[in-house]
């Protein structure tokens, strides 16, 4: 697969040899960017091809004008990977990223190109997301603190904030404008992570994203609050690579998916 095969969509972390049989796609949480798995890499075997979506506004692509609408996003990165579809592909989303990785998993089975695997984590399921107003910056600032500190140089350094803002403002405004309705289900494995601290969203409520799939749900806590994957990133990601060679070729066309097993792990 070339570069401009998955530009500007995705970045490429770690190499993409032949040994690759799945394509990870990886996406960020509302203000984030490609650049949050560019070391995931480094703990998936080479028969995992690692993409970290790049979303418009952020990175090399900050000339452009952010989404702030969830179907529009969708619809774009759903119509990107279907040229990536040579090999089965995995989703895995965090907070935001995860219903946009759920969006984006239906419009691939739509298309006929179900992916192999949903991996969602710090996120609320659909039926479960609650409405929120728009909110000012301060508000957006204060809020992105409260989960993320470790983002305080960037938000209160007044250039890198500025640079920041712009994509923070967009997304809040995708998240406070999803309004999802009953939506399909998918057949595919299903597995939900979260931080067992999150204030944001808890254990019971991750293991509801079992009602999103008639396939096999998983679902696996880690110690730690909204951005318990920073400290976990070895162990998630570790856990990333076994699920998906558990299900290698599952989900390659005209084979029968396995029966429907829902088993439950972590706290």
């Amino acid at each position: 697969m070339t570069t401009s095969a998955i530009r500007p969509w995705f970045r490429r972390y770690g190499p993409a040899g032949r040994e690759a049989a799945t394509r990870l796609v990886c996406l960020p949480h509302a203000g984030g960017a490609a650049s949050l798995f560019r070391t995931w890499g480094g703990y998936l075997p080479p028969e995992v091809d690692l993409l970290a979506t790049c979303y418009p506004g952020r990175q090399e692509r900050i000339g452009e004008a952010c989404r702030d609408r969830m179907d529009v996003l969708a619809d774009e990165i759903a119509d990107a990977l279907l040229p990536l579809s040579d090999l089965p592909l995995a989703l895995f989303g965090h907070s935001m990223g995860a219903s946009v990785a759920h969006e984006v998993a239906l419009r691939l089975n739509r298309a006929g190109a179900p992916p192999a695997a949903l991996f969602v984590s710090a996120r609320q399921p659909p039926h479960r997301l609650e409405a929120r107003p728009e909110v000012d910056d301060g508000s957006i600032v204060d809020d992105v603190l409260r989960l993320d500190p470790d983002s305080a140089v960037a938000l209160r350094d007044p250039h890198l904030r500025e640079l920041v803002l712009p994509a923070l403002r967009a997304d809040y405004r995708l998240v406070a404008g999803y309004r999802p309705g009953p939506l399909p289900l998918l057949d595919v494995p299903v597995t939900a992570y979260f931080g067992s601290e999150d204030p944001d969203v808890s254990p019971a409520e991750m293991r509801e994203w079992a009602s999103v799939t008639t396939g096999e749900f998983r679902s696996r806590g880690f110690p730690g609050g909204h951005f318990y994957l920073t400290p976990h990133q070895a162990a998630l990601v570790g856990d990333l690579a076994a699920r998906l060679s558990a299900w290698s070729g599952q989900r390659r066309p005209g084979q029968v998916r396995p029966s429907r097993i829902r088993a439950t792990e972590g706290r």
